[in-house]
């Protein structure tokens, strides 16, 4: 089966075809690093870590480029009104958003270029805009896309360019659909930018938003690449004003597939400050919620269907990989010699996850599949003994699995002096037969996020995850 992805550009599912057999391209619109990334943000970037790590599972070579904005209207006035420059005022943000990733265990990409170490590429590409006559010079100095000028403009987001309200032009970073027309390339320095600007050949300024994430996506990638993803929010204007600016520029398509991931709600609201529903991960964390849960819970649901994140899904992300987690300890102990048995059985549920991840990404239907396996495992074990070769299959398999999930190795984990202290005291009243106190301890102890468990080889204790 072909892998096929749902392409924004032609609104229809298509067979993916790279340019270059075997390898692929792709560009992800990266944090503003302004404030910490909220959970929504990080929806956009587990669900490019979905299809990163499948394509490299397929056998693709992904060179993926993910920008960092770090200059714009909301940096600009922040960075301003903290008196920092905008090195020192992102400087934080932007090493939490690389922490933030490595709690979530997303893979990084090969290239994270910052808008301001870009600004001599930026430059060249207004310039040949401003040759070809599709820029041009507002009264101010600032650099305007001429949209009129590119016939194509609209298809990325299926507009009618005719009923766009024409005359207007857009500076600002932020602005709503029906004010767009043409749209700045090249903003000219003002006063309130302080002391935010470059010398260039086109004048004192800055870079418009849009023309970031085309000069470094081309830089990295080429003038035409295969896959570029974001959320649905930035299909208009971010994404078509990139096609726009670089196919006038190039004289080349941009970009062959478009991927964007759907909205997050929280408890079934749109997150906001207002509605005391935005959380950001670290505020997550604080809560004692696992970060494991967090990436099962934003990884759980198709990309292009919203996401419901609720505390209750967070608790049942955390019961769902304790059940895959104790499953693969199952598999870890001794067994006897013997030959292979469960063939048909990896290989079957191996080629469902695949099949469905072949689908447009369709994580149900793999996680489905991962359950399944694990079901009829457990059921062959219950009149079968399994033998060693059979484990290290279940095992290969499960490995391979979370090659892409990612959610099935525990961290190296270490109990506190307090938490030592209470299960030796447990062992202490279950030996004088004290079942009181040994009870009292075991809630304590899983009211501090350890839950333990009695074996006759003695007793074992594990971390929960979810909320504590």
């Amino acid at each position: 089966m072909p892998t096929c992805f749902y392409n924004t550009l032609t609104r229809k599912k298509e067979e993916f075809k790279p340019i270059k057999s075997g390898a692929v391209g792709m560009y992800t619109c990266g944090p503003t690093v302004y404030n910490f990334a909220h959970i929504g943000n990080f929806r956009a970037y587990i669900f490019e870590d979905l299809l990163r790590r499948y394509l490299k599972f397929k056998g693709y070579d992904v060179t993926q480029v993910m920008n960092i904005t770090d200059v714009d209207d909301k940096i600009i006035r922040d960075s301003n009104k903290a008196k920092n420059s905008i090195a020192e005022y992102t400087k934080p943000y932007r090493d939490a958003f690389f922490e933030d990733l490595d709690t979530l265990r997303i893979e990084r990409a090969e290239y994270y270029p910052a808008a301001t170490d870009h600004i001599p590429e930026m430059v060249q590409l207004v310039q040949a805009l401003l040759e070809k006559g599709i820029g041009y010079r507002s009264d101010d100095g600032s650099v305007y896309f001429k949209v009129s000028a590119y016939p194509d403009y609209g298809k990325l987001a299926h507009l009618n360019i005719d009923e766009m309200r024409r005359g207007s032009r857009v500076q600002s970073d932020e602005y709503e659909k029906e004010e767009i027309r043409d749209f700045a390339l090249w903003k000219s320095w003002k006063e309130a930018d302080g002391e935010v600007y470059w010398e260039t050949e086109i004048g004192k300024g800055r870079p418009g938003w849009h023309i970031e994430c085309s000069a470094m996506s081309t830089k990295y990638l080429g003038n035409h690449f295969d896959i570029h993803t974001g959320g649905v929010d930035n299909i208009f204007p971010h994404h078509e004003n990139e096609i726009a600016q670089s196919e006038a520029a190039t004289g080349e398509k941009f970009v062959n597939y478009w991927l964007h991931c759907e909205h997050l709600m929280v408890e079934g609201d749109k997150m906001s400050k207002s509605a005391g529903n935005f959380y950001r991960l670290r505020e997550l964390l604080d809560k004692g919620i696992d970060p494991s849960a967090i990436r099962y819970t934003l990884l759980s649901t198709h990309y292009r269907q919203k996401l419901n994140f609720t505390f209750d899904k967070l608790e049942a992300a955390g019961k769902s990989i304790t059940r895959l987690r104790d499953f693969k300890k199952s598999l870890s102990g001794e067994f006897k010699e013997g030959q292979l048995q469960v063939n048909d059985i990896t290989e079957k549920y191996l080629a469902e996850f695949e099949a469905a991840l072949d689908d447009d990404l369709n994580i149900s239907g793999a996680l489905g599949a991962v359950f399944s396996l694990m079901h009829e495992i457990n059921a062959f074990r219950q009149g079968t003994e399994l033998c060693s070769e059979d484990a290290r299959a279940v095992l290969k398999t499960l490995e391979k699995i979370d090659s892409i999930l990612n959610v099935l190795t525990e961290k190296e984990d270490k109990l506190s002096d307090e938490e030592t202290q209470l299960i030796k005291a447990r062992a202490t009243a279950r030996k004088e037969r004290n079942w009181a106190e040994a009870d009292r301890i075991r809630d304590q102890l899983l009211n501090l996020g350890i839950i333990l468990e009695d074996t006759p080889q003695g007793t074992v204790w594990k971390r929960k995850i979810g909320i504590k």
